[in-house]
């Protein structure tokens, strides 16, 4: 494990240097890929990274999380409340598509979560333009895969240190790295609203998507449902840098 993370971290330190920029910044939500990455990017570059706590209506328990993980790797941090400038333009434009009976109910939950993702990435931009910093992502192997992402919100960024990495694989850096026991255990979420677990809404849960990615034996559905959603995200997939690993 050690060899892995020197060789992700040797990684970052060569694309920070290419792009000839000063460190690396990632948007912390609480949940173990970003904590993952805001530890990563600390022992990448100790007093050039940034962990960026973005809250948009965000539950306390995962605002916690997101402060343990920045006492816990070192990394300088900042936060942002984007709740208020969140509600303005959602009411603005929710308001527009109601005026032209263009507003569908059905797709607005999704739609508002994709705002959020984005609003925050656009954040995290016009922070790193002031550091001269790159954004990291942190979407894992299973994510990227099946398009679990939000096309130019969370999947928008620079580099992707972990794409290539099972979600289980990212859970075992996590133990390696020190990321606290409670984000450990905790149901992946992107705390998007109330309720909502990446699991419920992808159908299926990480081991089953990460044992297809590893060449297992899964069920004929879920097989299909995978293939599926590989299929119809290959336009969120673009050509943002990613790292490969060494040791496969």
């Amino acid at each position: 494990m050690e060899k892995t993370i020197q060789n992700i971290i040797a990684w970052l330190q060569e694309q920070t240097k290419e792009a000839g920029v000063n460190g690396l910044l990632v948007g912390v939500s609480g949940g173990l890929d970003s904590a993952v990455v805001a530890y990563l990017i600390q022992r990448a570059f100790p007093d050039n990274s940034l962990g960026v706590i973005m809250p948009v209506h965000t539950n306390s328990n995962d605002l916690a999380h997101a402060r343990e993980v920045m006492d816990g790797s070192g990394i300088h941090g900042l936060t942002l409340d984007l709740s208020e400038a969140h509600n303005q333009m959602y009411t603005t434009i929710s308001q527009q598509l109601k005026e032209t009976n263009a507003f569908e109910q059905t797709s607005d939950q999704l739609a508002n979560a994709n705002l959020q993702a984005r609003l925050r990435m656009s954040a995290l931009y016009t922070v790193a333009a002031h550091y001269n910093y790159l954004v990291v992502g942190t979407d894992n192997a299973a994510e990227w895969y099946i398009g679990y992402f939000t096309k130019y919100g969370d999947g928008g960024v620079d580099l992707h240190p972990l794409v290539t990495y099972t979600k289980q694989e990212v859970y075992a850096m996590g133990e390696y790295l020190g990321v606290p026991g409670a984000i450990l255990t905790k149901k992946p979420s992107a705390g998007l609203w109330e309720g909502q677990t990446d699991e419920s809404e992808i159908g299926m849960t990480y081991d089953t998507i990460d044992a297809y990615l590893e060449g297992q034996e899964i069920s004929a559905d879920d097989k299909e449902l995978i293939e599926q959603k590989h299929q119809r995200t290959a336009h969120k997939r673009g050509a943002v840098k990613q790292y490969q690993r060494m040791d496969k």
